[in-house]
């Protein structure tokens, strides 16, 4: 079986990894264009195309699929790689977190499988990872799906379940439904191989939208439970990381434990800040103890050594 991948992130060249070792033959990989990155802003390019590089699998990065761009850079890219989909010989594409549109055009040239990070239908769209664990989810897994026009919407190929443990991260999850998506979609792939298989419809009840993070989510409002915040703290690590700010400073909190206890304190009161408590902070309801920030500049650091550089006794968080 010939497979065109499409993906950008690094949950993406998991599968794309996975697809390879297995001994799939990837005449063709899209991925989105290099952005600039880092102090320097320099082009970086993207994990599937490093992967890809690196084993000798020709890469296409367009600005778009769309051919009815308005835009005629991206209406002439687009026309180009239709083109050169259409000379490549393949069976299917399968596409994971790419984050450009297939359009009809594309679509309707060979099945086109995805790799999605949620139980769809929960959590359709860009941020399902980060979105699981804010909501508080028991669990979540990985859905792989026929794609459609709709926004992930298409028929269930295959759905695996893991738990969200209480310790769990966007980061830490992230890497295990990459994992888990990469051996489901080398399994579905080997699978089709021998014998078409029976997509099934998703349930029209129980659809919620993963909208994606924006960079202004992650400022705390601690006139909120501490349980909601705790679950904002994991669910914003890696990107856009929660903070907060003291004394006009941001201060980026990765890490926290939530205390049940109610304060009498103003939210945002720093309770305590020692060696013996941690750091303590009230919320609107209960209170959270901070285990792990970063000043702007700084590194991250356990709580203990972060107050060592920044007191944080008597201060308050807004």
């Amino acid at each position: 079986m010939k497979v065109i991948f499409a993906g950008t992130p690094e949950f993406a060249a998991t599968a794309l990894k996975d697809l390879h070792e297995a001994g799939f033959e990837i005449p063709l990989v899209l991925t989105q264009p290099d952005r600039p990155a880092g102090r320097g802003m320099q082009l970086h390019a993207s994990a599937v195309k490093q992967y890809a590089q690196q084993h000798g699998i020709e890469v296409l990065q367009p600005l778009s699929l769309r051919m009815d761009s308005k835009d005629p850079q991206r209406a002439a890219e687009a026309k180009a790689a239709h083109e050169r989909l259409l000379a490549t010989d393949y069976d299917v594409m399968v596409v994971a977190a790419y984050g450009l549109i297939l359009p009809r055009s594309t679509l309707d040239l060979k099945p086109c499988i995805n790799i999605h990070g949620s139980l769809l239908p929960r959590w359709r769209g860009a941020a399902p990872i980060h979105r699981a664990i804010e909501a508080g989810d028991d669990e979540t897994g990985v859905t792989i799906m026929q794609m459609e026009e709709g926004l992930d919407t298409g028929p269930m190929l295959a759905i695996e379940r893991t738990p969200i443990e209480a310790g769990d991260s966007t980061a830490s999850l992230h890497d295990k439904l990459a994992t888990l998506g990469g051996k489901m979609i080398v399994e579905t792939l080997r699978k089709m191989q021998q014998q078409p298989l029976e997509a099934v419809p998703q349930p029209e009840a129980g659809v919620t939208y993963a909208a994606k993070i924006a960079k202004e989510e992650a400022a705390l409002d601690f006139s909120l439970p501490a349980l909601e915040l705790g679950l904002k703290i994991r669910a914003f690590n890696p990107f856009p990381g929660a903070c907060g700010q003291v004394d006009g400073t941001t201060v980026k909190i990765w890490a926290a434990e939530v205390i049940e206890a109610d304060s009498k304190e103003a939210p945002g009161q720093v309770l305590a800040a020692d060696a013996q408590h941690g750091i303590v902070v009230a919320c609107g309801n209960g209170s959270l103890r901070l285990t792990e920030l970063q000043k702007p500049g700084g590194k991250r650091l356990p709580a203990a050594e972060f107050i060592k550089g920044f007191p944080l006794e008597g201060k308050r968080f807004v």
